[in-house]
């Protein structure tokens, strides 16, 4: 059987895996906080009949080539690209957008800790801020029953007016970020969360404005940073790539079906 069967078949699966991914991205190009992903390819082993240095020529060096074949492509990795997005007011205190490098902490179902870019905080039935999914933030905010209005600082301070004392703020807590060595090393879990991993090392916590971490926008979202017009061209190139391999499997069905019919 054709070698190239198979070394085309990989390079179709490649390509599918990249249309994937882009779907995955335009399908989020809404999704507060999301990041875009990239896939990245690796060349398969390769037949070497005949090593480069190896073989001699007519005098004592050594041929500066040699003979190898490739097998293929196989997907090598997906990173996530975390450069910032567009911050778009929305006129709501709770609505929190990181400007620069940073995560919330929320506390997951489960008693672990995960990672959001999205600050679209909502209040709980104990006043809690929460995210849309009910996910605490951690540290802790717990709002008044009798508050009046909520404002949030660059610094991350959560301060509040109450029906109590209506002429004057107090502050109720101060908001957290963290950020990692390696970002592209987090756990994607869905929901616009992430959960730390040996790759990505463990969280750097400090204030907003601190330790390279950004400041707080209050009243804005930061949305997603897929750029609709790359992921189309790109969904271009990895169709046509897709197109020249499925040709490439018809031109070597045709090769082997003329060998096989020489005898008749």
């Amino acid at each position: 059987m054709l070698k190239s069967l198979y070394t085309t078949a990989t390079g179709m699966r490649a390509q599918q895996t990249m249309v994937d991914m882009i779907a995955n991205n335009i399908a989020n190009v809404n999704t507060t906080g999301f990041k875009k992903s990239q896939a990245s390819f690796e060349d398969l082993l390769y037949v070497t009949p005949q090593s480069p240095g190896l073989a001699r020529g007519t005098g004592t060096d050594a041929l500066p080539i040699g003979v190898q074949i490739g097998s293929g492509t196989r997907l090598n990795g997906t990173t996530k690209i975390y450069s910032s997005g567009t911050l778009e007011g929305t006129d709501r205190s709770l609505d929190v957008a990181i400007d620069g490098d940073g995560f919330f902490a929320v506390l997951m179902p489960d008693g672990s800790t995960a990672y959001t870019r999205n600050g679209n905080f909502q209040v709980n039935a104990t006043g809690k801020l929460v995210t849309s999914d009910g996910n605490v933030l951690v540290p802790e905010i717990t709002l008044p029953q009798d508050v009046l209005e909520v404002s949030i600082d660059p610094e991350g301070r959560v301060n509040v007016r109450t029906a109590g004392s209506p002429e004057q703020t107090q502050q109720l807590g101060q908001l957290q970020l963290h950020r990692f060595v390696n970002p592209s090393g987090l756990l994607a879990l869905g929901a616009s969360v992430l959960r730390p991993t040996e790759a990505s090392g463990q969280p750097i916590t400090g204030q907003p404005g601190q330790l390279g971490l950004g400041m707080l926008r209050s009243g804005f979202l930061e949305r997603s940073n897929v750029q609709i017009v790359n992921e189309l061209v790109n969904l271009i190139v990895a169709q046509r790539a897709y197109e020249v391999n499925s040709r490439a499997i018809q031109a070597s069905d045709q090769m082997l079906s003329t060998a096989t019919n020489i005898g008749r």
